[in-house]
């Protein structure tokens, strides 16, 4: 097999389309790359254009070793594992070369990654469901959050379905897409150095009134910083209303 290195167009149907030209073309990826971020090499580099039937032979394969396979390579391409595209074909090659077996070799160096990476996203997953704070803009709700993985493909189902009735953006600033829902209607699109604007005299008054509430209901005696910590990691903080400074400079002089 030859080395090269693949650009695609950053999809997961544009990676299955990479795994479909390795194999037809008998090379050997030394790595896979978005187009957009590609860099000069010494290596022969190649762009691999998306063609849904190539992405579709690949995934129906992979259906055929194992109904498991697809939904676990879905969710290691959004997550922030070095190298994942590469990562994915090499655990697709072992897949192929030793089948349905494979999958319960767990400790794999090449299967042990991707379960890893997996587990930390939907952890993620799990604590913005529960850090995630909305103010309103607009009269639309809209957050702001700085996520590790791709995690708004996991965020969408939960809060479209927790505010169903409103409109909201939900802005990954780390990945530079957003989550929009209104009317029933959700999409994630891509969205470059979006910044909300400045709380009114009101979204200020009402978070003021939610750190109050916060610093009141604590119980200074039982502090546990160790725990606090643990259960809510101090990276989610930055975008968290009762972690935040008094917006006093974005209130009127005769705010309340």
């Amino acid at each position: 097999m030859r080395d090269i290195i693949y650009q695609y167009d950053g999809t997961f149907n544009g990676l299955l389309c990479c795994i479909f030209e390795r194999y037809t073309q008998k090379e050997r990826p030394t790595a896979i790359v978005c187009a957009e971020d590609a860099e000069w090499s010494l290596f022969e580099t190649r762009l691999v254009v998306t063609d849904p039937a190539h992405a579709s032979r690949v995934a129906r394969s992979l259906r055929r070793i194992s109904p498991e396979v697809l939904p676990l390579l879905q969710r290691a391409f959004l997550t922030c594992l070095p190298d994942k595209e590469l990562a994915i074909c090499r655990f697709v090659a072992r897949l192929y070369r030793e089948g349905a077996p494979y999958l319960s070799r767990l400790s794999d160096d090449a299967y042990q990654p991707l379960l890893r990476a997996v587990r930390n996203l939907a952890t993620e997953a799990e604590h913005l469901r529960g850090f995630v704070r909305f103010s309103v803009y607009d009269g639309a709700l809209g957050a702001v959050i700085e996520p590790k993985n791709r995690v708004l493909p996991l965020l969408r189902a939960h809060f479209c379905e927790r505010c169903r009735g409103e409109s909201f953006f939900l802005y990954d600033r780390t990945h530079r897409e957003a989550l929009l829902y209104s009317g029933g209607v959700s999409r994630i699109v891509p969205l470059d150095g979006f910044e909300p604007a400045p709380p009114d005299a009101e979204e200020a008054a009402y978070r003021r009134l939610w750190r109050r509430f916060y610093d009141t209901i604590a119980i200074r005696e039982r502090e546990n910083p160790r725990k606090r910590m643990s259960d809510m990691p101090k990276r989610y903080w930055a975008q968290m209303t009762e972690f935040q400074t008094e917006d006093a400079a974005a209130l009127p002089p005769d705010a309340p």
